[in-house]
């Protein structure tokens, strides 16, 4: 036996780090319900007051911007190194993804990567078929990957599943303020409609709008990846889960509802490979890749999409 024989095997760092405090529990809450009661209003509200071009530009604008934060940034870079970005490309869209008011970036990476080490399995954060395949459960199931898993207490150890972006002093600077991105993504939209309309009711109703509105649908868009595209659509790539392609939420989710081609294929900055399958995401990166600001891009293979397919 030599002296390396006798080093001891480092423990297995655990799945959690702990649990979720009070105050994060609260605000997850007023995140969460807040948007929707004003989603709830919108009927009325348009009805008395009307939809401004100020508040259709404003919501898009966002809506777009943190939108592809998420794809892009927070998913396809940071989760899944689909790409290299310069720096700052990187810092820009690690904010641009916190203004989806969806958590820091770390901790979002933290456990969309676990989502993908147990997709589908005992571990997963949030698998519809948790609770089985029956109709019953397979209802209760989705409910708890759309939005019920996020209240769950135990947060996932991010030392364990992101300790590259611990380590990014800028990344981890963007993911400590991510209150201060929470609030500018609240209030820019009040401010601008305010100074474009020069009316308090016009930043009323843009924060209505393009704050509120646009969060509810922005989140549940997000949640309908983890929830619908886990049970519902096509499957023509061979995955070792039940992820799915789900196209009357391609255009919403900027091309992250070709969810069965991800799961095939998770670091490919495509999503969307088969013929007529809109993938904003994947352009943008595109764009970026052709301004120089991306390098090292993994676009997947004509042989590699083809290998992946599910034989008859």
């Amino acid at each position: 036996m030599t002296l390396l024989d006798e080093r001891p095997v480092p423990e297995a760092k655990p799945i959690f780090e702990g649990t979720k405090k009070r105050g994060e529990q609260i605000v997850l809450y007023a995140v969460v319900i807040l948007p929707f009661l004003a989603f709830a209003a919108a009927v009325p509200v348009a009805w008395g007051w009307g939809l401004g071009w100020t508040d259709v530009l404003l919501f898009l604008a966002f809506y777009i911007a943190s939108g592809l934060g998420i794809t892009v940034g927070y998913h396809r870079l940071f989760t899944h190194s689909s790409f290299k970005a310069n720096r700052p490309l990187r810092i820009g869209l690690a904010i641009a993804g916190s203004l989806a008011i969806e958590g820091p970036v770390i901790r979002w990476v933290a456990d969309h990567r676990r989502h993908h080490a147990f997709s589908d399995k005992e571990g997963d954060p949030h698998s519809p078929w948790r609770y089985g395949e029956t109709v019953p459960a397979l209802l209760k199931g989705l409910a708890f990957a759309h939005i019920g898993w996020m209240f769950d207490v135990e947060h996932t150890n991010r030392d364990k599943y992101t300790p590259d972006l611990l380590r990014d002093k800028d990344i981890a600077r963007v993911d400590r303020l991510f209150p201060l991105w929470a609030a500018v993504s609240l209030i820019a939209p009040a401010v601008l409609g305010g100074l474009i309309t020069w009316s308090l009711a016009g930043a009323l109703s843009a924060f209505f709008w393009a704050s509120l509105v646009r969060i509810f649908v922005l989140h549940h868009v997000t949640w309908s990846i983890n929830s619908i595209c886990h049970a519902i659509g096509e499957r023509p790539f061979a995955a070792r889960d039940k992820s799915a392609n789900f196209w009357p939420l391609a255009i919403l989710s900027f091309g992250e509802s070709w969810h069965n081609m991800h799961h095939a294929d998770p670091t490919s900055a495509r999503h969307g490979v088969l013929r007529g399958q809109i993938d904003e995401s994947a352009r943008v990166i595109w764009l970026f890749e052709k301004l120089g600001w991306a390098t090292d891009v993994r676009w997947p293979k004509p042989e590699r999409i083809e290998k992946l397919k599910v034989t008859a």
